[in-house]
C-alpha cells in the first residue's frame, strides 16, 4: 500500500505542476487580452479558473499522500509550516511556501468582491511566485523519478511554456491598458 501511496503522491504532484503551468500561462493570455473576441476571453477566464481548483485537487491528494504513505516522516503542518520538515527541510520548505502562497490566491480570489482590486491582485500576482517555487520542490525532492528524461523533459516543457507565457507578458500591453489602470486609481480614492 506504501508503494501505491508513494506513486500516486509524485503522479499528482506532476500533474499539479502541469495543470498550474496551464493555469500561469492562462493568466499570462487572459491580462494580455489573446483572445479575439468576448465569449473567448470569457472561456479562456473560465478554464484559468477551472484548471486552477482542478490543480488543487490534485496538489490536495499528491500531500495527503505523501503525509498518510508514512515512508518518510511528514506531518500536516510540513505542508504549511515552511522549513519545519525532518525530511529535506529546504525542498519540502519550498513546497510549503508554494502551497501557502496558493492558499493566499485562492482566499482572496474567493473574497475577491469583497477586496479592493488592489489587493486582490497584488495577492493574486503570488502565483508568480508560487510557480517556481512548486517546480524547484519538485526537482530538489529527488528520488528516482526526478532524473527520468521524461520527467526531466516535462519540467524543462513546462518551464519553457511559462518563460514564453512570461516575456510575452511582459512586452504586450493591450491598447485600453491605461484607461483600465487609470479608471481602478480613479475608483480606489
Amino acid at each position: 500500500m506504501q508503494e501505491l501511496l508513494w506513486f500516486v503522491s509524485r503522479a499528482c504532484g506532476l500533474v499539479a505542476l502541469l495543470l498550474l503551468t496551464a493555469t500561469v500561462v492562462l493568466g499570462c493570455a487572459h491580462v494580455t487580452r489573446a483572445s479575439a473576441g468576448r465569449w473567448q476571453r470569457f472561456t479562456m477566464h473560465a478554464l484559468h479558473r477551472n484548471l486552477s481548483l482542478l490543480a488543487i485537487v490534485f496538489l490536495a491528494v499528491h500531500i495527503g499522500s505523501a503525509i498518510i504513505d508514512g515512508y518518510v516522516d511528514l506531518g500536516w503542518f510540513d505542508a504549511v509550516v515552511p522549513f519545519i520538515s525532518g525530511y529535506h527541510p529546504v525542498w519540502v520548505g519550498l513546497g510549503a511556501v508554494a502551497f501557502d502562497l496558493l492558499l493566499a490566491v485562492i482566499v482572496t480570489s474567493l473574497l475577491r468582491t469583497r477586496l479592493s482590486q488592489r489587493v486582490w491582485r497584488t495577492v493574486h500576482l503570488a502565483a508568480y511566485a508560487m510557480w517556481p517555487l512548486a517546480l524547484v520542490h519538485g526537482l530538489g525532492i529527488g528520488g528516482s523519478d526526478s532524473r527520468l528524461n521524461w520527467v526531466i523533459g516535462l519540467n524543462v516543457v513546462c518551464a519553457a511554456v511559462v518563460a514564453a507565457a512570461l516575456t510575452r507578458r511582459l512586452l504586450v500591453r493591450h491598447p485600453d491598458a491605461k484607461a483600465r489602470r487609470a479608471g481602478m486609481v480613479a475608483a480606489q480614492r
